[in-house]
């Protein structure tokens, strides 16, 4: 039986979605820009996660939630989940902000950054889980991060990899809070997911992004 919390969801993404792919001036309203949210607009930083720029887009993200989603509301409880979901969002939205801030233009969509600190989530709760049937989460999930890093440091794509990055490190950061043990009993994931969060404030701060 579908979680009512993931079902709710799921149901928020797919209909608000459906009414920006048939409603452009709903969509330009709700999206993530820049320009806007420093005008004052800064419900566009939640609103703009439960749009997709088209159908393939939404069933992406969805059907990565459905897969990734059980671990985590399994393992710390449908609050708990429903926490990490909208903080990584906010996470995502914010960090967009610290890195693109000063480009007015900038505009995105996507549920995205919640949906990585949910796959980190549970890659944190599960180490163990394979990406793809046959990748370690650990090593997905270092990977990822290094892999978003590049995006964001080369801008050759219209991917939102900040984003995804800070959703990263909103579910990486509730996790650990809301079950200090993995500090104990998944040290080495801990540790492994950390570095590339670390070399991203680095390179911010020695202006390499």
């Amino acid at each position: 039986m579908l979680n009512i919390f993931l079902l709710g969801i799921i149901l928020a993404n797919v209909l608000v979605s459906i009414k920006g792919f048939n409603d452009q001036l709903f969509f330009r309203k709700y999206q993530f820009h820049v320009g806007s949210i420093r005008a004052g607009e800064q419900i566009r930083m939640i609103t703009s996660g439960f749009l997709h720029a088209d159908e393939i887009h939404l069933a992406f993200n969805m059907i990565t939630l459905y897969f990734f989603a059980p671990i985590v509301y399994g393992m710390l409880g449908n609050f708990s989940f429903l926490l990490i979901y909208l903080a990584s969002l906010v996470f995502g939205s914010l960090l967009t902000m610290v890195f693109h801030g000063n480009e007015y233009s900038y505009s995105a969509v996507g549920a995205s950054g919640a949906v990585t600190g949910i796959i980190y989530s549970a890659i944190l709760l599960a180490p163990d889980i394979e990406i793809y049937g046959f990748i370690p989460g650990y090593i997905f999930g270092f990977i990822y991060l290094l892999a978003s890093i590049y995006g964001m440091k080369a801008k050759r794509d219209n991917i939102g990899h900040t984003a995804h990055f800070g959703g990263a490190i909103g579910g990486y950061a509730i996790t650990l809070i809301k079950d200090p043990a993995l500090f104990q009993n998944s040290t080495s994931t801990v540790v492994l997911l950390a570095i590339p969060i670390v070399v991203l404030f680095v390179m911010a701060k020695t202006g390499r992004l």
